[in-house]
């Protein structure tokens, strides 16, 4: 008899929440497009009865709906809140994406502090889009960068002496003292440390973690490189070492508790 798979070996499930139709069917095609289970709904309510229905492992949630909009949303999904016909939902860890039009500081802050993982403005490329979907889904829940989307990440990494706390987002080196970093800095290391001991090349790089270097190429991936390299110190040529003609290659063991 044939084995089905279970869900944690299927692709990860995203919800996105867009009222405008042209545009939801339009991200609704480029994360199917990428192997994503996609569902798309128009509002707040619907957004909770197909929660209710389903659970997702990513939420790319409009600011500016009807009704209820997308930053009350997010609050309601990390405290808790009214769902579908009134019934109270509790608060959930799923992991949010913040889409809008409206691009200014201050309301790129107001959502992450109400607890999204991340802001995208419109009008964005489909390749930042998935750059920022993969990047969120293997900081959270979503499993790494390689394996099953539904497989659990442990979020502490230990290598040659180093901790990457991924919840916190913060680096320590051997002495215990913490190392400031960039997230697209933390988001390149934990790219690496996803794949230790194999060559990455610049294009996968980019695509993993989640820079906003502007257009794709070597020369941006090899600055990235380059600023990591100068936290991790002495040390680092031999962690991080550069494959002629192909890409880079995280050379220690990597430990994960």
């Amino acid at each position: 008899m044939t084995q089905l798979p279970s869900d944690a070996d299927l692709p990860a499930r995203i919800l996105v929440v867009e009222d405008d139709p042209g545009m939801r069917t339009l991200l609704v095609r480029v994360l199917q497009g990428d192997g994503y289970r996609v569902r798309g709904v128009q509002d707040g309510r619907e957004m909770w009865s197909a929660l209710e229905a389903s659970p997702a492992d990513l939420i790319v949630l409009d600011v500016m709906l009807p009704g209820t909009n997308g930053l009350d949303l997010c609050r309601m999904l990390r405290r808790g809140g009214v769902g579908a016909n009134g019934v109270p939902t509790p608060d959930t860890q799923t992991p949010v994406i913040m889409v809008s039009a409206r691009g200014e500081e201050l309301d790129r802050v107001l959502g992450l502090e109400l607890g999204a993982d991340d802001y995208v403005a419109k009008p964005f490329g489909h390749k930042e889009l998935l750059a920022r979907v993969r990047a969120v889904l293997r900081r959270g829940a979503g499993g790494t960068t390689t394996g099953s989307p539904g497989a659990l990440r442990r979020e502490t990494l230990k290598f040659a002496g180093w901790t990457l706390d991924l919840r916190r987002r913060e680096l320590t080196d051997p002495s215990g003292s913490v190392v400031e970093i960039s997230g697209a800095e933390h988001d390149l290391l934990a790219s690496f440390l996803d794949n230790p001991q194999r060559v990455i090349g610049r294009d996968r790089l980019l695509e993993l973690s989640r820079t906003r270097l502007g257009e794709v190429s070597d020369r941006s991936v090899d600055v990235l490189v380059s600023r990591l390299r100068r936290k991790l110190g002495e040390e680092s040529d031999t962690l991080i070492r550069t494959v002629r003609g192909l890409g880079y290659i995280f050379t220690a063991p990597v430990e994960r508790l």
